[in-house]
């Protein structure tokens, strides 16, 4: 039987994912005759998408050549933006990061003037690494906002002040154009709120196993990406997550960016906490400014922590009585000993040990890089999915 679900594409999808390796394989996963493998495989090994390795291991007779995805075929570029502060970065096909820069920025400066910064720290990792641009296959960006994903636009983003439906594939893809002084064709642009892309890259490098994983970012804001099945969930227009404006019964007082008064993040966020050291004589100006209070002892910072953890907890009780996940993970600024105790106080004293029991709580290991991984993984994952994969093949010159 011929038809999508055997088509290049997906031939390429099981080579990807380690589920076959040889041509036998394939044929036998897929109930394709060996010429109609054949005849896709050369579309993926023209295409430079996949090679051929070593033979494998037989019993007997001639070995089986192996079949591989290549992941040095193509480069991706990838973008974290932070509130003041960006990190880009050129990634192979595998999530290896070829070359990596920062710069400071004002995510309030607005999109345009941003987007432009950003096209040139991209220039500057291509002219550096003397890649050409042509070799760029996509552009993966991390935002601080809620996206609604089938656009890649932002969508009321409290702390990104001018980005509301901005179209910042294209702004990008200018930008990127002008800074590299080229005229190749614009690669897709994809963009994705920074906890869901954090949440993707923590879970399929170190928790690949976990069905259900929920990351908590505390920094500037407090979002949460939920990955379910391997993939990001995100609702449907890109708000599921937003827990940092779930509202506190007992703190009206504390008005949010969002406009609101109550919300979580007002509270228990990082520029929550450096308000509050401030208000007590204690120089902060942000999360990190925040953490590095922490990890000096500063005794205020450090009772303020675990009773910011302690709020976020009693939300974090909800969210895992719904979704039940195997480990619940906290990134961000916030993201030590002192603020993990209270999240672990609250959670274990509330919720039902049912909820509890299989649960790990633990810190992100991929620290303040995640969010490039997870651009990167955001990207390949696109463009190698079955559907993806076909429609560029089609598109390719046939001589």
């Amino acid at each position: 039987m011929t038809g999508p679900q055997n088509s290049a594409g997906h031939l390429l999808n099981l080579i990807r994912s380690g589920q076959a390796d040889t041509r036998g394989a394939l044929q036998a996963l897929t109930g394709l005759s060996r010429s109609t493998v054949g005849l896709r495989l050369d579309a993926l090994l023209r295409a430079g998408w996949v090679r051929e390795a070593g033979g494998t291991a037989s019993t007997g007779g001639r070995p089986s050549t192996r079949l591989e995805f290549d992941s040095h075929h193509a480069l991706v570029l990838t973008a974290d933006l932070e509130t003041t502060h960006a990190r880009a970065a050129l990634v192979d096909l595998a999530g290896h990061v070829v070359a990596e820069t920062g710069d400071r920025l004002d995510i309030a400066d607005g999109p345009e003037k941003v987007l432009d910064h950003l096209g040139s720290l991209f220039a500057a990792l291509l002219s550096q690494t003397a890649t050409p641009a042509d070799r760029v296959c996509g552009i993966g960006l991390s935002v601080p906002g809620p996206v609604d994903f089938a656009t890649g636009r932002v969508i009321l983003p409290p702390i990104m002040p001018g980005w509301d439906g901005h179209p910042i594939g294209e702004t990008l893809q200018r930008a990127l154009a002008t800074h590299t002084g080229t005229a190749a064709p614009p690669v897709p642009v994809l963009v994705d709120n920074d906890a869901n892309l954090m949440a993707l890259a923590e879970q399929r490098r170190h928790h690949a196993d976990c069905g259900a994983f929920v990351l908590v970012k505390v920094g500037t804001g407090i979002g949460a990406g939920v990955i379910v099945d391997g993939a990001v969930y995100r609702g449907i227009d890109g708000g599921a997550g937003d827990i940092g404006h779930i509202r506190l019964h007992d703190r009206e007082n504390a008005r949010c960016m969002c406009g609101s008064h109550g919300c979580l993040a007002a509270v228990a966020s990082g520029r929550a906490l450096a308000g509050q050291l401030s208000a007590l004589g204690v120089p902060a100006r942000s999360g990190s400014d925040v953490r590095a209070l922490l990890a000096g002892g500063q005794p205020d910072a450090v009772r303020l922590a675990r009773e910011a953890g302690q709020r976020c907890g009693e939300v974090l009780v909800t969210v895992v009585s719904l979704l039940n996940p195997g480990v619940l993970m906290i990134a961000g600024d916030l993201a030590e000993t002192h603020f993990v105790t209270g999240v672990r106080e609250l959670l274990y004293q509330r919720a039902l040990p049912r909820s509890t029991r299989g649960l790990q709580v633990v810190t992100s290991h991929l620290g303040d890089r995640a969010g490039l991984a997870g651009a990167a993984c955001m990207v390949v994952d696109h463009l190698y999915s079955p559907a993806q994969a076909d429609a560029r093949l089609a598109a390719r010159p046939t001589a």
